[in-house]
């Protein structure tokens, strides 16, 4: 059984067990949350679609923790113009843990 849920503006494929990470979400760690944007649900073989949403279908997961990705280095320079400019950047995340899928 699995389902494909939209949060962030990112949509995942989710099974019960997994765990993901996902954009920021304004959640404590061990705290629990429910996804009720699913966009299909697949049962025994049998898939449902929603339009845009399957009705009645939600997904509960717990908060693993809230954390920030490693560095990525941005680095701009022109050829021969003394132009240089770094950037870091780090992005925030949210691990999380399926626990229950309820279509």
């Amino acid at each position: 059984m699995y389902a494909i849920i939209e949060t962030g503006g990112k949509q995942y494929r989710v099974q019960e067990g997994d765990t993901l990470f996902v954009e920021k979400l304004e959640v404590n760690a061990g705290e629990a949350l429910e996804f009720d944007k699913v966009l299909a649900v697949s049962k025994e073989g049998q898939l449902s679609l929603g339009a845009p949403v399957v009705e009645g279908a939600k997904v509960s997961a717990t908060v693993v923790e809230n954390g920030k990705a490693k560095k990525v280095i941005v680095f701009k320079y022109k050829a021969k113009k003394d132009y240089r400019k770094k950037q870091g950047h780090r992005q925030p995340y949210t691990k999380i843990k399926i626990e229950k899928i309820n279509a």
